[in-house]
């Protein structure tokens, strides 16, 4: 697998990779700042979801959508699916923390190589996942069949990368970023309505959810320096050398004039999901 910006499935085998914790503290990060859309995308499928729905976050990651959807289904077990054992703890003891550890469960599990037998569900949730997946075809039969009938999938995706800096910043430097990272396919993904509809599911919906962080200016900073610095390595030889420079110089420059460090830093994002029904 790429490491794409979001990367939920960081490890292998269970054994987490050095950039793991650095990786899981990015996604709550993301969530801390542009976690409006989770509210809303959750909202959004507990008005098609029963209320007492059996659901699985696929892929959970550091279990952001895990512990949002808990809290959305205040009646419903929630089980984390991933195959990082650093992942699933890091849910578990946020799960805990939160008063939420009765109704959350764990479960290690490849959904690459396939989907846990054990498993059924009213609501699976997938967010920023399948695109990760040598076969999403596969796996969203395997959901399709795990699904209780009247069941629903939610697949979410960043619809495009977040944005911190001004238009104007180095002539367009932050769009000229993402276009090159787009090269690597950074955050690439299909309209997944056709796939789910070979998958069997019907009634397919679409929404797009935007969301304005307006944080603190020391957490939009924080979030913006982290992602901006995994940015870097990825551009090195398709960017142009004077956008890696400017880039450099606004991760290194603390002074009070950089734009990271303004109090009207605005994090600027936005998700776009499909809900699916089986029949």
């Amino acid at each position: 697998m790429t490491d794409h910006a979001h990367h939920h499935l960081a490890a292998a085998h269970g054994h987490a990779h050095p950039h793991e914790a650095e990786l899981a503290d990015l996604l709550d990060l993301d969530a801390q700042v542009l976690g409006s859309y989770l509210d809303d995308a959750t909202q959004w499928a507990a008005g098609l979801a029963p209320a007492s729905a059996g659901i699985v976050d696929v892929g959970a990651g550091s279990g952001v959508g895990t512990l949002a959807l808990a809290r959305r289904f205040p009646q419903a077990e929630v089980v984390a699916v991933d195959r990082s054992d650093a992942m699933l703890s890091r849910t578990v003891a946020a799960a805990r923390a939160q008063g939420l550890d009765g109704r959350v469960r764990a479960v290690r599990s490849d959904v690459n190589e396939s989907w846990p037998p054990e498993l059924h569900a009213d609501l699976v949730w997938a967010s920023s996942f399948l695109h990760e997946l040598t076969d999403p075809d596969r796996t969203m039969r395997d959901i399709h069949a795990a699904l209780r009938p009247g069941g629903l999938l939610v697949v979410i995706e960043m619809d495009g990368l977040p944005r911190f800096l001004p238009d104007a910043f180095h002539d367009g430097l932050e769009s000229r970023l993402h276009a090159a990272l787009a090269q690597r396919g950074w955050n690439s993904f299909p309209d997944w309505r056709p796939g789910l509809e070979r998958a069997g599911f019907t009634a397919v919906e679409q929404r797009l959810f935007p969301s304005v962080g307006r944080p603190t200016p020391e957490l939009a900073s924080r979030y913006a320096r982290t992602f901006l610095g995994r940015m870097g390595p990825a551009l090195e030889g398709i960017a142009p050398p004077s956008d890696l420079e400017a880039l450099q110089h606004l991760l290194t420059d603390d002074g009070p004039g950089s734009p990271l460090r303004s109090p009207d830093l605005e994090v600027r994002g936005s998700r776009i999901a499909w809900a699916a029904r089986r029949q």
